[in-house]
């Protein structure tokens, strides 16, 4: 009823059409389904904030100027800035629920990532230091809080309030509480990458090389991972939105990397994700309802475990929104020193 966490990609969606045809059709029916997203700016009980408006009112705003959508984002941001749970050790984002729900209060995931590029725009945009530091904030004690020996990371932590040490850490779309979700380090890449960009700290695109090279080496030489690496069984769902998450964050670490060298390689794995999904993922059938085949939003939970997604869908066209328009849909960084 509300949209859940992926109704702004809609708008996104059509916002990269708009761009890459010029068709105004575009714009409008993005216009009118932004209506309807815009009341979820007032959503306090979901980090999922971050992403409904980094991809709609942020990118409308970038490509018409319209100061509506930038007041909307900028809604949203204090929102999600109001997730900030500080412990004595830390600070993180909540992810879910009610912020005077115990359980939720204490629960973060490896998604959040993801939503905080919303509060350093809003930090640049506001000229407001407390949106950077919330979200670099969440971005150290989330890498100290996920990461494992062997540079995987959980889905999901349940954090002591107080002192800030990891209760347990565990999954909801996972195989089981200590595999290898292969779509969450994509979300991680993409949060680390933005944090170095905001805070100069070339140690974030250094994490974040660390845990893709860690998952090629998981994925080896096809350009879509299982729903989890971990998982057995005779018929192991694919995720093909991993791989479009994951070049759609490859790219901005290629954008930042000060080593033009290093830069050419991370870009060429991005590319080449994108080159397979296009060669092979591509839906070509008029009955399918989506643009990319074979993603997975929840195999435990049997919803749509070999299906049509549209975060997938989103971030494949982010991805190539990067590299066809650069800067005009989704903010470029330059280079850290």
């Amino acid at each position: 009823s509300h949209g859940n966490w992926f109704c702004g990609f809609w708008v996104g969606l059509l916002l990269t059409g708009y761009l890459h045809t010029r068709d105004e059709t575009y714009l409008k029916l993005a216009h009118d389904r932004m209506v309807l997203v815009e009341e979820r700016a007032e959503d306090g009980n979901t980090h999922d904030i971050g992403f409904i408006f980094l991809s709609s009112a942020m990118p409308f705003y970038r490509i018409t100027g319209d100061e509506r959508y930038r007041r909307i984002a900028l809604r949203a941001a204090d929102k999600l800035r109001s997730r900030l749970v500080v412990t004595d050790s830390g600070s993180y984002v909540s992810s879910w629920g009610p912020m005077n729900d115990p359980r939720g209060r204490a629960a973060s995931a490896i998604d959040t990532m993801a939503n905080i590029p919303l509060l350093y725009w809003a930090a640049k945009e506001a000229d407001d230091a407390s949106f950077r530091l919330a979200a670099q904030a969440h971005a150290e004690m989330t890498m100290l809080s996920f990461a494992r020996q062997d540079n995987t990371q959980y889905h999901a932590v349940e954090y002591d309030t107080k002192t800030g040490q990891r209760l347990r850490g565990y999954t909801f779309q996972g195989a089981h509480d200590e595999s290898y979700w292969s779509r969450g380090t994509g979300w991680a890449v993409m949060g680390l990458t933005t944090t170095a960009a905001n805070s100069g700290n070339s140690a974030y695109l250094a994490q974040a090389i660390a845990i893709s090279e860690r998952w090629f080496e998981s994925l080896g030489d096809k350009p879509v991972p299982p729903y989890d690496f971990d998982a057995i069984g005779d018929s192991i769902p694919e995720d093909s939105s991993a791989s479009a998450i994951m070049a759609a964050g490859l790219l901005d670490l290629a954008d930042l990397h000060p080593d033009k060298a290093v830069a050419l390689q991370w870009r060429g794995k991005a590319e080449w994700l994108i080159e397979g999904l296009c060669k092979e993922y591509l839906a070509t059938e008029g009955s399918h309802r989506g643009i990319l085949k074979h993603g997975c939003y929840s195999e435990p939970h049997k919803i749509g475990p070999d299906a049509a997604v549209l975060f997938g869908d989103y971030f494949f066209a982010e991805a190539l929104a990067r590299m066809a328009f650069p800067g005009r849909f989704i903010e470029r960084y330059d280079r850290v020193s």
